[in-house]
């Protein structure tokens, strides 16, 4: 599942979430256990050790990032956040204007035995704030098509992080401490969410090891330095080098020549790294932190079919596993003995968004009336009554907002307002009249979806089948590899997949919407939307937050942007030889305390 991550992060689970928890992290009290290990099951393979871009931004890259990467904090599974101050503090020095200072402990240092200090923040900040981008490049004419990467002519004098978080709001070159581990970031606005700018799962990568690849220096106290030089002294040359590593580097789906891409600073480290079958962490013997793992080694496999995972617990392949919940998967799990299984909701949920450029068939959604013509057609009640609710019963419902998940305050305020009722059933001579009057005949749209994930290729012939009554040609641009592609210029016409929330800030589903946001992956713009979340961002009233989101809602659905059709269930099952898991409902699920994990006698 794609994830919304900060600043990608997805929808906001709750409304109003204005005030987050500060607690500490617990201090670590077991030592690790040599020689254990445990397996987890997942449905996509591994491919990014850098979760920020907009082609490493996927829940499959960011729940391994999350233990090999060590963050100022993240979220338990009450949830709430948790600051880890092992691994260094943040204080709000001002609130007007609104300046905030990071600090980095004395002590931490990445898995090579760097030191991780101001270099590394500073260059999250150059990547994440884009504040030091060329003006106006457009990188989607360099990516291809098939696989979402950039192509072999992507101009290497070009300054470009191709990411994009709130950190945008500090434009101004952050000040370094004379301490050498901290920077003071001046915000151009103040920002509610100002906590999670640097995010939970994994945003600060080694600056010594970009300026390796980039600029060619091998010592890494140099190549920290050449990073902080080129950053402040704004080298154009330098930066574009620098820029077009950042971005690439860390992608590989195998273990890399280069063991230095290799580098942690967190629990975890990659050890092992077999393509599209497996990867291995194995514990951090330089991490100081107060996550410190109790199993030594932990095995990710890759298995895509829900039943195949549920067989590979069965045959002792696996301990763990969080497939796609269906009926099947749970019936398979109450025959397996010695596993224990855990079921609820998770904070994602599935939609369809439409490409308003950029698309397969381009131009096929440049009108309005035939956005909403099929949007009319999409079978979301039967969706939900044939694949979602055998699992949970009742729970199972349509979900019918873009921003809050059902049952968070405000939610039915927001829905009895929204115009989503407009989609609430299938009208398909609704649908026909509007593409009547738009005067199109048998319009072609190729939908991108997970074609290895069962669920989804259910979905994919429901709503193909639907579409066709009303004259549609709905053909298949599913794909295994359908995350990469997620964005990418003319690959398909609309988009089947899942938000997965990261966090609780309001300001969370931004990224989703906003004119040019990491995670507006079908090229939507509204000015009016612009306005409204630059009016949530500096909110701190609740209620005025809810009212802004009401707002932006309503203007989603009138503009015929795409529609949410659930929110998913979940099902986990654990071997009982295993303890401590105790999945939650927001990003990254199981892996959230793994390192809590325990083997019991």
């Amino acid at each position: 599942m794609r994830i919304s991550r900060f600043a990608a992060a997805g929808a906001a689970i709750a409304a109003g979430a204005l005030v987050l928890s500060g607690c500490s992290a617990p201090e670590a009290d077991s030592g690790l256990d040599e020689g254990t290990s445990v397996g987890i099951a997942w449905n996509q393979a591994f491919y990014s050790a850098n979760g920020n871009t907009s082609f490493g931004n996927a829940t499959a890259n960011n729940n391994i990032n999350y233990l090999i990467y060590g963050t100022f904090n993240y979220y338990n599974n009450t949830p709430e956040l948790v600051q880890d101050t092992s691994f260094g503090t943040y204080e709000l020095v001002s609130e007007d204007p609104q300046v905030v200072e990071y600090t980095l402990n004395e002590d931490v240092e990445w898995s090579d035995g760097t030191p991780i200090d101001a270099a590394d923040l500073l260059l999250s900040w150059a990547a994440l704030s884009q504040a030091l981008d060329d003006e106006g490049f457009d990188p989607s004419q360099f990516q291809n098509p098939d696989t979402g990467e950039f192509t072999e002519d992507y101009p290497t004098d070009t300054v470009f992080f191709d990411t994009g978080t709130q950190l945008s709001l500090v434009s101004e070159l952050p000040e370094v401490g004379d301490d050498g581990r901290s920077i003071t970031l001046t915000y151009d606005n103040p920002y509610v969410d100002w906590e999670l700018v640097f995010g939970t799962t994994g945003t600060i990568l080694p600056a010594h090891v970009v300026a390796k690849d980039a600029l060619g220096i091998e010592d890494p106290e140099e190549g920290k330095q050449a990073i902080l030089d080129a950053i402040q002294e704004n080298d154009r040359e330098a930066l574009a080098s620098v820029s077009n590593s950042w971005n690439t580097i860390f992608n590989f789906t195998e273990l890399p020549e280069d063991e230095d891409l290799l580098v942690s600073s967190g629990p975890y480290q990659i050890s092992e790294f077999v393509a599209d079958q497996y990867i291995t962490l194995t514990a951090n013997e330089n991490y100081t932190g107060d996550r410190q793992p109790n199993i030594e080694e932990v095995t990710i496999r890759f298995i895509g079919d829900p039943l195949a995972a549920v067989q590979a617990l069965e045959n002792g392949e696996v301990d763990v596993i969080s497939p796609q919940a269906t009926t099947d998967v749970v019936a398979g799990l109450e025959e397996i003995e010695g596993v224990e299984i855990l079921t609820g909701l998770e904070g994602t949920y599935e939609h369809i968004d439409l490409q308003f450029d950029q698309s397969r068939n381009p131009g096929v959604f440049s009108d309005q009336r035939v956005r909403e013509a099929f949007l009319k057609t999409i079978p979301r009640q039967e969706i939900v009554d044939t694949l979602i609710q055998p699992i949970i019963g009742d729970e199972a419902l349509v979900r019918n907002s873009q921003l809050i998940v059902p049952g968070a305050e405000g939610y039915d305020e927001i829905v009895e307002a929204n115009g989503s009722d407009a989609y609430a059933e299938v009208d398909i001579e609704g649908a026909t009249a509007l593409l009547a009057e738009a005067g199109v005949t048998n319009p072609e749209v190729c939908i991108l979806y997970a074609s290895n994930n069962p669920r989804r290729v259910n979905e994919f012939s429901l709503i193909q089948a639907s579409a066709a009554e009303a004259g549609f040609n709905v053909t298949d641009c599913g794909s295994e590899d359908w995350g990469g592609l997620l964005g990418t210029a003319g690959a398909y016409d609309a988009s089947l997949f899942g938000w997965q929330s990261t966090g609780l800030g309001v300001t969370d589903s931004g990224p989703n919407f906003e004119t040019g946001g990491i995670n507006n992956l079908n090229f939507y713009s509204n000015p009016e939307i612009d306005e409204l979340y630059d009016q949530l961002y500096q909110e701190f009233d609740p209620e005025a937050q809810l009212e802004l989101q009401m707002q932006i809602d309503e203007i989603l659905w009138s503009d015929a942007y795409g529609v949410t059709i659930f929110q998913f269930p979940s099902v986990t099952g654990v071997r009982d030889t295993l303890e401590g898991v105790d999945p939650s409902i927001i990003a990254p699920t199981i892996f959230w305390n793994v390192w809590d994990w325990e083997l019991s006698e």
